[in-house]
């Protein structure tokens, strides 16, 4: 999921990711259907719906459209909504084979961390990582070490934090209520690193946003009348 997410930024802006991760939402839907048995009403699937077409407008018109980028983008969709559908699982299945009834966040990050260690290791050898730490001068700079600490604890922060919300709702909502953070994550992306856009390609992207807190406000409300 991560690798994927790497890769698809190298070939597309951050605005354009965010939208394309609406994706996400829809096949992490479906799957809690068919894996959970989880009704959906209408307005979560008029929410989806919206995504769906805010995706594909946001690619008919985007001027720094890439093939490539966008294959690794769909990968990372099916593989994010993989990885949130399968925690879900693994959650209801300690439910009934722990004697405290469920995984706490220190036990699922350390399990979840521990398990990806082998594929890591892999990776490293894979793209020759060691011959390049080596090489690199980065190394010696105190500000390279600040900022991979500094990377280190939000990703451990983003893990418990992520383990806890599934504690707390479902994958869908999971999935969709970043949909929040994506309106500045998508205006910084731009201002940022001055992706050039059009007058509809900008469109596409805030509707895509919109309608990723317009499925957030239903989820809520059908909590609610549950």
């Amino acid at each position: 999921m991560l690798i994927t997410s790497m890769f698809s930024l190298k070939y597309i802006n951050v605005a354009m990711v965010t939208v394309l991760k609406n994706v996400t939402n829809v096949i992490t839907a479906l799957g809690e259907m068919y894996l959970f048995s989880t009704h959906h009403d209408s307005r979560v699937w008029a929410a989806l719906f919206l995504m769906i077409i805010s995706a594909i407008s946001g690619g008919v018109t985007d001027l720094s459209f890439h093939a490539v980028g966008y294959a690794w983008q769909i990968a990372n969709c099916f593989l994010t909504a993989s990885y949130s559908l399968t925690l879900r699982r693994v959650m209801d299945t300690a439910k009934q084979v722990t004697k405290s009834g469920n995984l706490n966040e220190f036990s699922m990050v350390l399990l979840n961390n521990t398990l990806s260690l082998p594929l890591g290791i892999l990776l490293i050898f894979v793209f020759n990582e060691v011959d390049y730490l080596s090489r690199t001068p980065l190394l010696s700079l105190p500000t390279f070490w600040c900022v991979m600490t500094i990377s280190g604890v939000l990703g451990l922060a983003i893990s418990f934090t992520s383990m806890w919300f599934l504690h707390q709702t479902g994958a869908t909502t999971y999935s969709l209520v970043g949909s929040l953070n994506k309106i500045p994550l998508s205006i910084a992306g731009i201002l940022l690193f001055k992706v050039p856009t059009s007058l509809e390609n900008s469109t596409s992207i805030l509707f895509g946003l919109l309608a990723g807190v317009f499925f957030a406000r239903a989820k809520i409300r059908t909590r609610s009348q549950t």
